[in-house]
């Protein structure tokens, strides 16, 4: 398969390539800006507010996509939300081509970020973006403000260079890329269907081009004991104590679905791919009180080709099996599902749209293009899975991301800039600004 490239005039390339150098200080300014807000779960419309200006200065219209939970929870994909979406949107602007040389393209990035940890461990605060030693340290400043403003500052710069692309292009920033994806899931409902997407997604401490991804489950499990002073602890039934018991019951099925008989092809090559986490852990009243209760959180990694909703169904056995377990007399255990229900995603190395960035990543940093098999997740898969586009993950390196001290590398971020923008210059082709 080829990528099919429109030609690029060479002058057209050298105009869009030294923009890009001249609006560096621009584009670090602008994310700086972006990583000021502390979009965690609920706290992202700042950034969504950022973005929609940020459409603007493009010269286009930005519109706003809501959550439509109603309209959406029998959509293929759709994950049970962790909270409301009330004045919690999406926002969206396209470039529209009359007369189309090219194909269309979709340029997506998501601007949640994950909680900061334990903001005295990192080294500067992480909403006041600090660059050393040539890298931008900030809480999303890699995963993944960095791609979005890349593919912002690639199409300035096309502009720059008195050009625009001659198809159709799309721009989104969207919200809970990072704990069920519904945000991208109303984008693709809401757009017209693209003939690739693009999500500048970071790259593990390199660039990369993603060709598969694992899927997630997030499962939450309730263990009601029976509270007695520690005096008579024998008496009680330690919640905290069970939850543990139920965690290494997911452990082992963590290591049962590592083993060579249960990888996909596509992650044979990979010694642990499938990750269950103990996100979260609340219970307890008193020190001297057995607890009554606890809630657990895990995180459930799904192989590629085994639904997710395979793996929904094994954690509800997992837990009728804990209910019989003689280490846990009298306890009751609830389990509920909210967040991710995320199926895992094939990028195919062959597909148009990755050929086309593993060509002019050659061009632009002189070496190949290495490949990635994610062991998170992306908001690529919605529109592989569910619309048939093509569609990968490519952006600048990354460290530390979901950690502490997050950065991303400033030559990198500037580099993968310039990918971009020939991307969508031969994706798309070019044409005049009237």
């Amino acid at each position: 398969m080829s990528d099919d490239l429109l030609p690029i005039d060479p002058g057209a390339s050298s105009a869009i390539l030294d923009a890009i150098t001249a609006l560096q200080p621009d584009a670090i300014g602008l994310l700086d800006r972006l990583v000021r807000h502390k979009s965690t779960l609920g706290h992202e419309q700042g950034a969504i507010e950022e973005m929609a200006g940020v459409f603007s200065s493009l010269g286009l219209t930005p519109r706003r996509v809501p959550v439509d939970v109603a309209a959406l929870k029998d959509k293929p994909g759709f994950s049970p939300p962790l909270i409301s979406y009330a004045g919690r949107d999406n926002v969206v602007a396209e470039y529209r081509c009359a007369a189309p040389k090219g194909r269309s393209l979709l340029l997506q990035g998501h601007v949640d970020v994950v909680p900061e940890g334990a903001e005295d461990l990192w080294t500067t605060p992480p909403y006041e973006p600090a660059i050393r030693d040539g890298r931008m340290y900030g809480r999303g400043a890699a995963d993944m403000k960095a791609g979005v403003i890349a593919y912002v500052t690639a199409l300035r710069a096309i502009h720059a260079a008195g050009l625009r692309p001659a198809a159709d292009v799309q721009v989104a920033a969207v919200i809970e890329e990072e704990c069920t994806g519904n945000g991208a899931l109303a984008v693709m409902h809401a757009l017209p269907k693209p003939d690739a997407c693009l999500i500048p997604e970071p790259g593990p401490g390199y660039p990369a081009l993603y060709v598969a991804e694992v899927g997630v489950v997030w499962a939450w499990v309730t263990i009601t004991g029976k509270p007695a002073h520690v005096r008579d602890m024998q008496a009680g039934v330690n919640a905290l104590e069970a939850a543990y018991i139920v965690a290494d019951r997911f452990k082992a099925y963590e290591s049962r679905m590592n083993r060579a008989e249960n990888r996909h092809p596509v992650f044979a090559e990979e010694n642990h791919p499938i990750n269950v986490n103990l996100g979260t852990l609340e219970g307890g009243e008193w020190n001297s009180s057995v607890p009554t209760r606890a809630k657990v959180g895990f995180r459930v990694g799904v192989m590629l080709g085994h639904p997710a909703s395979a793996v929904k169904g094994e954690i509800e056995a997992l837990i009728d099996d804990a209910r019989r377990d003689p280490r846990l007399p009298a306890a009751r255990l609830h389990l509920s599902f909210g967040g991710f229900i995320a199926d895992a995603a094939e990028f195919p190395a062959s597909q148009p749209i990755s050929q086309a960035l593993t060509r002019l990543h050659a061009d632009v940093f002189g070496t190949s293009l290495r490949h990635t098999k994610s062991l998170g997740l992306t908001d690529a898969r919605f529109y592989t899975l569910y619309q048939g586009t093509q569609a990968t993950c490519y952006g600048p390196d990354s460290e530390n991301i979901h950690g502490i001290d997050e950065s991303v590398g400033l030559d990198s971020f500037r580099e993968v800039t310039k990918v971009i923008a020939l991307t969508i210059a031969g994706w798309c082709g070019l044409e005049r600004l009237s």
